[in-house]
């Protein structure tokens, strides 16, 4: 399994402990490094010299959404070159936040399941692709 860290970006701190709780169930041991406001994972993706395993956004927030922090991303070429796996988890599926999310070059958008077991199942699938997955942050 690869070793660098997860990135989990939402506003809501329930949410956030929920992901963290899955990923302990799956003994994933990863750094798990956590963001509740867009601006601070911004900060932090301009500065830090580690290379991230994927990083996983919620849509909805207060401050910047995950649709804003992944154009940032995108337009902006000394990020959009670090090739980090970008993923959406959100609790809506419509057509149009999906268009614009792959318009931004996202990797995978995904509903937030309703119970426990299929959050982490669904992680879980995420770790496996993108534990196989060649690309140029690998």
């Amino acid at each position: 399994m690869d070793n660098r860290p997860i990135i989990l970006i939402d506003d809501d701190l329930e949410d956030l402990g929920l992901l963290q709780e899955a990923f302990a169930a799956l003994n994933v041991v990863n750094e798990i490094i956590t963001f509740n406001q867009g601006s601070k994972f911004l900060e932090y993706i301009r500065t830090t010299a580690k290379k991230s395993f994927f990083i996983l956004c919620d849509i909805n927030m207060g401050e910047i959404s995950g649709m804003d922090i992944k154009k940032r991303i995108f337009d902006d070429e000394r990020l959009r070159i670090k090739c980090i796996p970008f993923l959406f988890l959100s609790t809506s599926g419509a057509a149009p936040s999906i268009n614009t999310a792959y318009s931004y070059n996202v990797q995978g958008y995904f509903i937030k399941p309703d119970n426990f077991e299929k959050l982490k199942d669904m992680l879980h699938s995420m770790i496996k692709y993108w534990g196989h997955s060649q690309h140029p942050n690998s």
